[in-house]
């Protein structure tokens, strides 16, 4: 018999049988743990965290695009709906409310006055660095009990069964924000679609900026 791997789809196939045959079969456990560690992920490392660094009233939503701006500098008002895959007026109620709280400051583009610019303000700035450095501080007892090793072929396995599953699903979504603004250079989620809908939704109102500079 050989060594080699099923193809994929006979692999699933037969994973699928022995689920379906075993009530603690690997479908089900990988299910289970997944939610487990997605509610874990939303639960404790963001919405708890989150209250735990400012009595602020913020949404998660509105706190990914607090940080988006903050690690990733300026964006252009009308990006903001594009990039969080929601309507003009649900985007624009986002931003009014961050305006409101002092975490984000508008300006106008000096190179197109049409352009309003969205900058996280040093409140905002602050705020996004204290959650991290909680963040960094809780998980460092959990990272201690894992070696080295385990924690990349961790980070490596999450990766891995995220990108095919979003490959097989063959999404034709612009919006992506997967990697909640931690953007990365060659993001393998950007490389499945072809593209990485952040970076191209920036380079389009980039290169129309400079266009209308030029024009004026």
């Amino acid at each position: 018999m050989s060594d080699r791997p099923l193809p994929t789809p006979a692999r699933g196939a037969a994973l699928h049988a022995r689920a379906s045959g075993n009530g603690n079969g690997q479908l089900r456990r990988l299910l289970r743990y997944g939610h487990v560690f997605a509610t874990t992920v939303r639960e404790i490392l963001e919405a708890k965290f989150l209250g735990e660094v400012t009595p602020l009233p913020l949404s998660l939503p509105q706190f990914h695009l607090l940080k988006l701006i903050a690690l990733n500098g300026k964006h252009q008002v009308g990006e903001v709906a594009e990039l969080l895959g929601v309507s003009s007026p649900a985007a624009s109620k986002n931003i009014d409310k961050l305006v409101r709280l002092g975490l984000v400051l508008r300006s106008t583009d000096e190179d197109d006055r049409r352009v309003t610019l969205l900058a996280a303000s040093p409140e905002g700035r602050e705020l996004v660095r204290r959650y991290e450095r909680l963040q960094a501080e809780r998980l460092a007892p959990v990272l201690e009990r894992f070696r080295p090793e385990e924690i990349d072929q961790l980070a490596h396995l999450l990766e891995r069964f995220s990108v095919l599953l979003i490959d097989q699903e063959q999404s034709d979504s612009t919006f992506c924000l997967r990697c909640a603004a931690y953007c990365e250079e060659h993001c393998p989620v950007g490389h499945v679609q072809g593209f990485c809908p952040y970076d191209k939704i920036r380079e389009r109102n980039l290169v129309a900026s400079e266009s209308a500079g030029g024009l004026t």
